[in-house]
Parts: structure tokens; C-alpha cells; sequence
């Protein structure tokens, strides 16, 4: 649902509400409604909401407000997880910012080092990086940060899961303390909110986090299926739905490629992504994903996090999350259709030794996810109903085929005859 409040209601100046036309916003998400107000008074503050609700506009919109565009100084300092989220974060930076004179630098690994530099010594008033790169640049001292007005620490909880928390805090004590830091993240868990109690003072908690997980935007259920028999069901199931634009979930960047091989030379706009491509081969894939070319994208826990595109209709979670929280990050990259009124829709393919995973993650959106079943191919062997969170006994079938008047995936049909 979309926030009742326009910009114009916000606080924003003339050349913003400008350069939001110009860039196609409309309305301002919930997230976007509720955390501006708070960032332009200038509190630290806390915006809790899932990945792709509009939280780079939350943040970047105040902070083009209150920076000063007369000065070469950097100003402004985000932090990200991922090149990838990075890199798009200061694409929308750019495109928010069309009214505004602002110069912006991304600093990541896997990019030529001299141009970042030499960006630097020009002068960046807002420097967007991943951790490690940002801290080689300032012990090369070109990236000087005495001057910081604003920290973003953008997807906090994936930079702590993936070891980055020393290489924050080390960053944190080289900016000065009279500074604005705004943290944004999905999740808030013990150690983010230690991170908050000690760098930030006093912060504002804006969360639209747990109604957004279970809303009605996305359509959730899982699949009964056995390990030995997940490639055959998941080439079921995209027959049967033919999703606009679809990401698999793997656990494991090796069962990415296994996934992608089911599909390599059969269907054209398939691809995979995970850590160990090379950065080249990451953003001629991250390009084509967001242009559309691919509709199948076969990615990681990591590697799906620098994913923010708005025409993603399913979400595939083929390895089941260890963690609820990642969940969490997964679902949230669909339900946000710019063009439709579909809703989006995530399967999670559960084995028989999976179930506990099943109800944790159904403790953390607080909602029992209902059953599908695949037609055509059985998914698993004969099992007992499981019992749902609320210990009330499931016999949900959900049969949910699309019927597209138009085959958007023929090839498909090959493919599950192989399987």
C-alpha cells in the first residue's frame, strides 16, 4: 500500500521535488514518508524495512538537503555490503540529485583503483563504498574523512553476517563524532543494535519491517519436496507460473552453478551470479537483469542482496534460509511491481528434514505459509502433515497454475522432459 503523504508534504525543497518528477517518483514509499522528516531535523535514526521498499531515496533525499554544494569536501559517507548495492546506490544518487550539483564517487574492489582516486582528488562530496576498499583509501590517505557530515550504514545486518563489523567500527572512529549517521537494514539483531548503542546517539527507530515481511504484496507458500528431486519440481514450477522475472536462491555459490547448468543452452535468458565471478562478468549480469534480458537469475545469499530491481514477480527459494532473517531479505525482492497490480510470489522448497527451518521462519513473519503442490511431478515421497506455527494441522493445497494466454516459456517444456 502506498504511503497517503506526497512529497511535497515532507519538507523537501523546490529543486528536490524537482528532481523527483524528473526521476518519476510519484508518492514516497512508507519508509520514504516516515524516516525523511526525522533525517532532515538532523536526528540519528534507525529505518527498519525490507530490502526494495525505497530506503536509498529515504536516506538520500535529506542528506541532498542539508549538504553543502559549494564545497569540494567529502561530506557523506555510505556504506554497503556489496559493489553491487554500492553501485546502485549511487545511481540513484545521481538520479535523485539531477536538480542539484553534487559529485559522487563509488569505491569498491574488482574496479581500477586510479579513477577512484583520481574522483577523489577532485572532489566527492558523497563517497559510496564497501568497507575494505573504503579503508585502503584512507590509509592512502586520498580519502579523507575530517570533514563528514553523514554516515549511512545501508544494509547493516548483511555487512555484520559477512565479517564486515571490525572494518565499520574502524572506519566509525576515524569520522568525527558532531556527524548525522543514519543506519538502515531489514533486520535488527543483537549485534546491530549493539553497533547503533554505540556509534550513534540517541537514534530514532522508524520499523515497517514486520508488517511488510507478511503482507498481502506477496503471495508466500511452500513446496514439499525431496532433495534428490528439487531441479525436476523447480522446472514444474516455472512452467507452470512462467514468471515476468524470477531469482532461485541457492545456499551454496557451487549449487548455483549446478542449478544454471539445468538451464544453460536450453534457455537463453537464464544466468547466475555469486562472489567468486569475476566483477566484469557481475555487472554485465546485474545490467542485463535490470534491462530485462534475463528473466532467470540463479543467485547466492550475497550476491542477492546487491539485487534492487522492480519487475521481479517470484522469488524461488530453492536451498531453504538457515537463518530467518535472510528470509526475510530474499522475499523482499518481490511484491514491488512499478507497472502491475500482480502481487508477488515466493515458494520455498522445504525437505523432510527441514521443517523446524519452516516454522522459525514462520514464527518470524508471523504467518503460516500455505502449501503448493506442483502438478505433474511429485515433489516427495509419501510424508505426515506437518503442523503449522499455530499447531493447527495443515491440509492446504494451493494449485495456482498461471495460464498465460501467451507462452512466454516454451523452452520449458523440453527442459522438464530431461529433468
Amino acid at each position: 500500500m502506498q504511503s497517503e503523504k506526497r512529497f511535497e508534504d515532507l519538507g523537501l525543497c523546490a529543486r528536490s521535488l524537482d528532481g523527483l518528477r524528473k526521476a518519476g517518483f510519484t508518492r514516497p514509499s512508507p519508509i520514504q514518508a516516515a524516516l525523511i522528516p526525522v533525517a532532515l531535523a538532523g536526528n540519528d535514526c534507525i529505518g527498519q524495512a525490507q530490502t526494495g521498499t525505497g530506503k536509498t531515496a529515504a536516506f538520500v533525499l535529506p542528506i541532498l538537503e542539508r549538504i553543502d554544494f559549494d564545497s569540494n569536501q567529502t561530506q557523506v559517507l555510505v556504506l554497503t555490503p556489496t559493489r553491487e548495492l554500492s553501485q546502485q546506490v549511487e545511481e540513484e544518487a545521481k538520479r535523485l540529485s539531477v536538480s542539484h550539483e553534487v559529485r559522487t564517487v563509488c569505491l569498491v574492489g574488482g574496479k581500477p583503483l586510479k579513477p577512484q582516486i583520481a574522483a577523489l582528488h577532485r572532489g566527492a562530496q558523497i563517497v559510496i563504498g564497501t568497507p575494505g576498499r573504503v579503508i585502503d583509501l584512507m590509509m592512502r590517505k586520498d580519502l579523507i574523512l575530517d570533514h563528514l557530515r553523514f554516515v549511512v550504514l545501508d544494509e547493516a545486518d548483511r555487512m555484520l553476517d559477512i565479517g564486515f563489523r571490525p572494518d565499520i567500527e574502524r572506519i566509525l572512529k576515524h569520522c568525527p563524532s558532531e556527524r548525522q549517521t543514519l543506519l538502515l537494514s531489514a533486520t535488527l539483531p543483537p549485534p546491530v543494535e549493539r553497533l547503533a548503542q554505540k556509534y550513534m546517539r540517541n537514534p530514532q527507530r522508524v520499523d515497517l519491517s514486520v508488517k511488510n515481511v507478511g503482507q498481502s504484496s506477496i503471495e508466500q507458500f511452500y513446496i514439499s519436496v525431496d532433495h534428490d528431486r528439487k531441479l525436476r519440481v523447480l522446472v514444474q514450477l516455472l512452467i507452470e507460473q512462467r514468471p515476468q522475472q524470477a531469482i532461485v536462491f541457492t545456499r551454496t555459490k557451487r549449487m548455483a552453478e549446478k542449478v544454471y547448468a539445468q538451464f544453460e543452452g536450453r534457455l537463453s535468458h537464464s544466468a547466475f551470479i555469486h562472489g567468486d565471478l569475476a566483477q566484469s562478468s557481475r555487472d554485465r549480469v546485474m545490467k542485463q537483469f535490470r534491462e530485462g534480458k534475463i528473466r532467470l537469475l540463479i543467485a547466492t545469499d550475497v550476491m542477492g542482496r546487491g539485487i534492487d530491481v522492480s519487475g521481479i514477480s517470484h522469488i524461488i527459494n530453492f536451498d531453504i534460509p538457515e537463518d530467518c532473517d535472510d528470509y526475510v531479505h530474499r522475499v523482499g525482492r518481490t511484491g514491488r511491481l512499478s507497472s502491475t497490480d500482480c502481487k508477488g510470489t515466493a515458494f520455498t522448497f522445504v525437505c523432510l528434514d527441514e521443517g523446524q527451518q519452516l516454522t522459525n521462519i514462520e514464527i518470524r513473519i508471523n504467518k503460516p505459509l500455505e502449501e503448493y503442490r506442483v502438478r505433474k511431478v511429485e515433489a516427495s515421497r509419501p510424508r505426515p502433515p506437518r503442523q503449522h506455527v499455530k499447531d493447527v494441522q495443515s491440509e492446504i493445497t494451493v494449485i495456482r497454475p498461471t495460464a498465460a494466454e501467451e507462452d512466454d516459456w516454451p523452452v520449458f517444456d523440453d527442459v522438464i522432459s530431461e529433468a
